[in-house]
């Protein structure tokens, strides 16, 4: 008994350790601009085991020098209260677990029609999870987390994105979320994108370049191998009509 408490006590001592690890690191970050994500991390690992070599796109712009258009394209499409909401959108949360709800029960009503025979035969298509994450529950995941979907991590991610929230300003969040979110295949961060997509500063975006980079996001590396797409040249025309009623932190 003796030897279980004390392995409880250790373990509550090593997440607290890391909870304050956690807030200096963050803390840091209202001044010193992060060298690196865990997600980039990870993602240059599978480039260097993939390729046999590191393609790398980063270049930091400071949060005065983004362009309004991206700003606002960003946050129209990935979170639009993303400047009243203090960290976790919980209208946004309902949505997104309705649609799942939903898609779920359109998945399972289409495989009861089919034919005991067929269905065992054919796969079950995967129905796809909609998110109702903020972008600051963003960053905190590409910052410190791992991809794996456990409990224990979203509590971590919400931790995170509380203590975000807390410690950072909006302008610094959407400043470190522009400059470290991926883009494509080693590409990461806003000028990057814009000098990869259109070889042109990120400064110097028209709105609905802009709007086209933010309808990205969710699927970076899917689009940036179909810049035809019919989808993201229809999101980017919406998000553009949208980015005037945008509220900028």
């Amino acid at each position: 008994m003796k030897a279980l408490l004390r392995l409880l006590g250790l373990g509550l001592i090593a997440g607290l350790a890391l909870q304050l690890f956690f807030v200096a690191r963050i803390a840091m970050m209202a001044v010193v601009n992060p060298e690196s994500t865990a997600f980039q991390r990870s993602e240059a690992y599978l480039i260097t085991r993939n390729t046999g070599s590191l393609k790398w796109r980063q270049q930091w712009v400071p949060y005065s020098e983004l362009p309004a258009y991206l700003k606002r394209a960003v946050i129209a499409s990935e979170d639009a209260s993303f400047a009243e909401h203090d960290g976790v959108d919980m209208e946004a949360l309902e949505k997104a677990w309705d649609k799942n709800a939903k898609a779920e029960q359109r998945a399972a009503q289409s495989a009861s029609r089919l034919a005991p025979a067929k269905a065992a035969a054919a796969p079950a298509k995967p129905v796809k999870i909609v998110g109702g994450s903020t972008i600051t529950q963003q960053l905190a995941k590409n910052l410190f987390l791992s991809g794996e979907r456990t409990l224990l991590r979203k509590g971590q991610e919400l931790v995170l994105t509380l203590l975000l929230e807390a410690l950072l300003s909006k302008e610094r969040i959407l400043e470190i979320y522009l400059n470290s979110v991926e883009w494509g295949e080693g590409i990461f961060g806003a000028e990057a994108a814009a000098q990869h997509y259109y070889r042109k500063p990120a400064a110097k975006l028209s709105a609905y370049e802009a709007a086209r980079l933010a309808v990205m996001l969710p699927r970076p590396k899917y689009f940036e191998t179909r810049p035809g797409s019919g989808y993201l040249a229809s999101r980017a025309s919406t998000i553009v009509a949208r980015m005037g009623g945008v509220e900028l932190p």
